[in-house]
């Protein structure tokens, strides 16, 4: 009980420190924390951070963060894209949408005390609060296979619902994850919360986001552990070990081995007709007709969409302009109605109606090649500033968002905008590399370290 009340206290005594000297950071916070919760939740905690930041704006405090500028050169490319927008109505409402790449870096460029102590703490306070979300979906989910004894509540959408999006919260899990495997001389329960973290990513069964997150612990344990040779051993083999079992449990082992069977499979979940048909990643790349019986796999269906955007690019002018911001959605349905993919019933989504999956393809369909170069820019320097910096947490931000973006539009979604930008801020501002030598509080009680003794 005492180790509990000594964390609680120093917990209350770094937020009100937060709110003491920047009220805009405090509501960062409460935003980063509201990404999970319903859209009106993250939209009012959003315009809070907004109004916060310009009720303590002073001139002399603007900085003009060359790293913070591209997102908002972004948005306003997206904005201009109403000038020849070809769907002027879905434009118009999805500029509004993506109003945090431009708010968001202007906010940050405004802060006067936001500094590497700072960003800790918002990492720390981050991650704490992804590990009670964690607990509360599996928590969920054992009441749930109580009810039902169905083993699937425990992996994927059902674990985390369809809504929230189980590759969404995998990346939200991996940062908070790598927040407590990176502390050095991690103590019993920061080990213990890391465990319970790979565990829930695991369980969410993202093909793409596991992979990453064994090559980031791999790298990690390589290159940046400053634990002993001997203990380096001994990390990378129970993490062989753990990585194995988990990869072959039945259900996760399910979801890889999708992507590769060639026969044919029952999937009622994607056409609602019984016995499909796989369609292989050659022939989602060359067969001109498809039958309704045709059933994608997520990669197959990635290079379709990828089969797609070329004939697009080939067939109209878009190179430079695109067609406008949220306005190839008639052109890819147009497309799946030529190539005849399952087109969907009265109870399932057909093919023609998803968006390109690549967030790269996506914003060179909607702004053309300008938006696809600030798009590779913003990545490729948060990556490089991440690693120049060596600070493993923006690394693992950096290399996460950039696979993600191959298999998902996620700046089309609004907790992925909120989450992209607000974090790209928070490791790429300039700021943070400032360190207040002369402040009044230490470091040591801005950044108390997670203890495990008893009390």
């Amino acid at each position: 009980m005492g180790t509990i009340y000594a964390c609680l206290k120093k917990a209350l005594q770094e937020i009100q420190l937060l709110a003491k000297q920047s009220v805009p950071l405090l509501v960062l916070l409460f935003v980063l924390l509201s990404i999970p919760l319903g859209y009106a939740v993250n939209s009012l905690a959003m315009g809070a951070f907004a109004i916060a930041s310009l009720i303590y704006l002073k001139k002399v405090n603007f900085t003009a963060d060359k790293l913070l500028v591209l997102p908002v050169l972004l948005y306003l490319l997206m904005a201009l894209s109403l000038l020849w927008t070809i769907d002027l109505t879905s434009s118009a409402s999805a500029v509004s949408k993506e109003l945090p790449l431009l708010i968001v870096p202007l906010c940050f460029m405004t802060f006067s005390s936001y500094n590497r102590c700072k960003k800790e703490i918002i990492l720390k306070y981050y991650s704490v609060g992804m590990v009670f979300y964690v607990i509360f979906f599996l928590v969920k989910a054992v009441v749930k296979y109580c009810v039902t004894k169905d083993s699937s509540v425990f992996f994927y959408h059902e674990l985390v619902t369809y809504d929230l999006n189980a590759i969404h919260v995998s990346v939200y899990v991996t940062l908070a994850f790598f927040y407590f495997y990176t502390q050095p001389n991690r103590t019993i329960l920061v080990s213990a919360i890391s465990f319970l973290l790979g565990i829930f990513i695991f369980l969410l069964s993202s093909k793409n986001i596991t992979i990453v997150f064994i090559l980031l612990l791999f790298i990690f344990e390589c290159f940046y552990s400053k634990e002993k040779l001997k203990l380096k051993k001994v990390g990378l083999t129970i993490l062989i070990v753990i990585s194995s079992f988990i990869l072959f449990s039945s259900k996760i082992k399910e979801r890889f081995l999708l992507e590769f069977k060639s026969d044919a499979i029952v999937n009622t979940t994607n056409t609602g007709k019984g016995d499909v048909n796989k369609v292989s990643i050659y022939e989602a790349w060359t067969q001109d007709k498809f039958q309704q019986n045709d059933f994608f796999s997520g990669t197959a269906f990635r290079v379709y969409q990828i089969r797609v955007f070329k004939e697009l690019l080939t067939e109209e002018p878009i190179l430079f302009t695109g067609y406008g911001l949220n306005a190839a959605d008639s052109k890819v349905q147009k497309k799946g109605e030529e190539h005849t993919v399952f087109l969907g019933d009265a109870t399932h989504y057909g093919y023609q109606s998803l968006d390109f999956h690549n967030q790269y393809i996506q914003i060179f369909a909607e702004t053309g090649i300008f938006g696809l170069i600030i798009l590779l820019l913003i990545v490729s320097l948060s990556l490089r500033n991440a690693i120049k910096s060596k600070d493993f947490r923006g690394i693992a931000f950096s290399v996460v968002m950039i696979s993600l973006f191959l298999t998902e539009s996620i700046l089309i979604r609004q907790r992925g905008i909120a989450f992209f930008i607000l974090f790209y801020c928070v490791f790429n501002s300039r700021k943070n590399a400032i360190v207040v030598e002369n402040s009044h509080v230490p470091n040591d009680s801005l950044l108390p370290k997670l203890d495990n003794k008893k009390g």
